[in-house]
C-alpha cells in the first residue's frame, strides 16, 4: 500500500470547501469507512490507517469544518453543524452507507450523526471518546483555554496539549507523531480553535439514544489516556447493545498514532464483520 493510491481532493458543500483524502477500493466491494479526526487536528492523523486497510475498502479521511484545509464558512461551529456537513458530504460523493471511525471530538460527531441519520451508518468505531456533555468544570476549562490562546497564541497551547494527549512512552518512542500533532494545532487559525472549543463546550449529551444503536460498534481506548476515563468508555459499552471495548496498552488519547499496528488490526477485524 503506497501514498500514490491516496488522492487528495476538495469538494464544495453548502458554505464550505471540504478537503479530504480518499483511497478507492480496487474491487467490486462497496464497503466505505470515513475517519473523523479529533480536536484540533486534521485528516492527516489517519494516514497510517488509510495506507494499512485492505484494498476492498474505500477509505476516506476529511478535514472537519474550520480544520486543516477545510474552510470555516459562516464560522458558527457546533457538533451538530459538523455532523450535518457529513451527511451532505456523503450525498455529494454518492456514498449510501459507511462506517464512521471517530476519535475524541470525531466520536462526538459520529454519535450525533447516528442520531440524525442512522440509516447511512452501518458501523461505528469510537476511540477515546464518550457520549456525555461537558460538566460546568469542563466548560470553564475550555473557556480558560480560549482566554489563554487569545492572550498568548497557539504555541503554549500546543505544548500543553501534547503533554496531555500522549502517554510518556509515546513521547519517547514516537517523536514524529508528537511533532505532527504540534504542527497540526499550529496550522489551525486561532479563530477556528476558539470556535471549536465553544462548540465542544456547547455539545449535547447523546447518552439517552445509545440504547437505540443497532449497528456493530467497536470501542477503543488508550490504556494511559488522561482525557477520556475508562469509566466513560465502560458506560458506552454498557449502554450500546452491540458494543465491544478494547484497550491498547501504553497509549494515551491518540492510539491510532501511538500504536498504529494494534489499532489497524482491530479495525481490520471489525471491518471483516461488516
Amino acid at each position: 500500500m503506497t501514498d500514490r493510491l491516496i488522492k487528495s481532493n476538495k469538494i464544495r458543500i453548502g458554505d464550505i470547501s471540504i478537503s479530504y483524502l480518499i483511497r478507492k477500493t480496487t474491487t467490486t466491494s462497496n464497503k466505505t469507512i470515513i475517519f473523523l479526526h479529533g480536536f484540533p487536528f486534521n485528516k492527516n492523523m489517519w494516514r497510517d490507517q488509510l495506507e494499512a486497510l485492505p484494498e476492498d475498502i474505500t477509505v476516506i479521511a476529511l478535514d472537519i469544518r474550520g480544520h486543516g484545509l477545510t474552510t470555516s464558512g459562516h464560522g458558527f461551529f457546533s457538533i451538530d453543524v459538523f455532523a450535518k456537513d457529513l451527511r451532505v458530504f456523503m450525498e455529494k460523493l454518492h456514498i449510501e452507507q459507511a462506517v464512521f471511525c471517530g476519535i475524541s471530538m470525531g466520536g462526538y460527531i459520529a454519535l450525533r450523526a447516528y442520531q440524525l441519520f442512522p440509516e447511512k451508518i452501518i458501523g461505528l468505531i469510537l476511540a477515546d471518546t464518550h457520549s456525555k456533555a461537558d460538566t460546568n468544570v469542563a466548560k470553564q476549562k475550555r473557556f480558560d483555554s480560549i482566554q489563554a490562546i487569545l492572550n498568548y497564541g497557539r504555541r503554549p497551547f500546543s505544548i500543553g496539549f501534547v503533554e496531555n494527549v500522549f502517554s510518556p512512552h509515546s513521547v519517547l518512542e514516537r517523536p514524529e507523531a508528537v511533532e505532527y500533532i504540534k504542527s497540526a494545532i499550529r496550522r489551525n487559525s486561532i479563530r477556528s480553535i476558539c470556535s471549536t472549543l465553544l462548540a465542544l463546550a456547547a455539545r449535547t449529551d447523546t447518552s439517552d439514544t445509545l440504547k437505540d444503536i443497532n449497528v456493530p460498534v467497536l470501542l477503543i481506548r488508550g490504556g494511559d489516556d488522561r482525557i477520556t476515563s475508562l469509566q466513560d468508555m465502560k458506560d458506552l459499552e454498557e449502554a450500546i447493545p452491540t458494543a465491544q471495548l478494547m484497550e491498547i496498552a501504553r497509549c494515551g488519547h491518540l492510539p491510532n498514532l501511538e500504536a498504529p499496528a494494534e489499532f489497524n488490526a482491530a479495525i481490520k477485524e471489525f471491518m471483516n464483520r461488516i
